[in-house]
């Protein structure tokens, strides 16, 4: 009888709240009421996921993105699956707010820092097929790299201590091209020149910073004999069918690409714009659902090599109830639990990205108007998807 009443309920609420035109001039957009199944090309071995469980977290899910994320203003996409099937899939905004055109289901958005999640990915999928290993120097790779001292592994979980690019302008003061679009090759030609002291001595302490995953990006080009934006769609994209999913090129996609919006009008372009590694990642949320179902399978990277990426590496954090593995951020629950995730910012687009294994659900969030809103994800994750839920 219970069941029964969960399955008319259910379809009551699938009958009423039928999705919104793609096409709606408020710019409101498109909620998905389905349990769409999003898959992949390898084999994953999943508990069955019932119905009633579906709707008792869509609800509450829905309910939490009315009140925190999707009110006014917000303007990307947010999805919760669990197992590949969609819990809540919510799009609202505009990609081009003078065109009108509004943010679907296959609209990319800039992911921001989120993008080192997939570069960190690449780099472990070598790993896998024995092109480099972790703890490798990166001299191996890039032979005028002037820290010797500096491996793989240390750029991944930023204990490197490079310098922020950022702040070249700064250290260089006099001499700086602020019009010049930079590329990685020129990062590390500057680093090179100037051999910038290092910002803490190799491998002591945890320094989140973008130089890091710059340098990877030129050693996966190196490994694969690929530029950049080829190997990553070789490695990842293409095998997992991320159709909508690419490494932006400042001269050829400015144009055409979703645009990033700040409080009173668009955000300019600047002359970090087209570096890779660290951000320059337009996908989606559905692309991103399948990203993730892929690390559960073997046939996609390895258990072993996955294992490195959910570790601890600076334990000093930890009294914070905090830290980083290889690509991803933690953030240690009131249960105990550790909650592992990325979030991301560049100009006006912010991202979250929150892989929960234990739990095998998904929650990605993802704008191109500046807010903080992308972030309340991880209050979702807490209170609605941990273990003890």
């Amino acid at each position: 009888m219970k069941t029964l009443l969960i399955t008319f309920f259910s379809f009551f609420l699938l009958f009423f709240s039928s999705p919104k035109s793609l096409q709606e001039q408020d710019g409101l957009g498109y909620s998905n009421n389905d349990s769409t199944l999003i898959s992949i090309p390898f084999p994953i071995k999943f508990n069955k996921v019932s119905d009633e469980y579906l709707l008792e977290k869509k609800v509450k899910t829905d309910s939490f993105y009315d009140k925190f994320i999707g009110t006014y203003g917000f303007s990307g996409s947010f999805i919760v699956t669990k197992n590949g099937k969609i819990i809540s899939e919510k799009y609202q905004g505009y990609a081009n707010q003078r065109t009108k055109e509004l943010i679907t289901v296959n609209t990319p958005l800039h992911l921001a820092s989120v993008s080192k999640v997939l570069t960190a990915t690449a780099i472990l999928k070598l790993v896998d097929n024995d092109n480099i290993m972790l703890d490798q120097k990166v001299t191996d790779w890039l032979p005028s790299f002037p820290y010797k001292n500096t491996t793989i592994r240390t750029l991944l979980n930023h204990r490197s201590g490079l310098q922020h690019y950022s702040r070249f302008p700064e250290l260089l003061k006099k001499g700086w091209n602020r019009k010049k679009i930079v590329s990685n090759q020129d990062i590390l030609d500057l680093i090179v020149k100037h051999k910038f002291k290092l910002l803490t001595p190799h491998d002591t302490r945890f320094d989140y910073c973008n130089t890091n995953y710059i340098i990877l990006a030129l050693i996966i080009e190196k490994a694969t004999g690929l530029k950049y934006e080829k190997a990553m769609k070789e490695l990842i994209f293409r095998p997992l069918g991320m159709k909508n999913t690419f490494v932006f090129d400042y001269f050829r996609d400015k144009d055409t690409v979703s645009l990033s919006y700040r409080k009173g009008g668009l955000n300019p372009w600047d002359q970090f714009d087209n570096l890779n590694g660290d951000k320059n990642i337009y996908s989606t949320a559905r692309d991103l659902v399948k990203f993730d179902l892929a690390t559960y399978s073997p046939d996609f990277i390895k258990p072993e090599t996955l294992k490195e990426v959910y570790t601890s590496y600076s334990p000093y954090m930890l009294k914070y109830k905090k830290d980083y593995g290889l690509g991803m951020r933690m953030k240690q629950l009131p249960n105990g639990e550790n909650l592992w995730f990325h979030n991301g910012w560049w100009h006006g687009n912010t991202s979250s990205f929150i892989p929960m294994k234990k739990d095998t659900v998904t929650i990605i969030c993802l704008s191109n108007v500046y807010t903080t809103k992308t972030y309340e994800t991880l209050k979702l994750a807490e209170t609605h998807y941990s273990l003890t839920r």
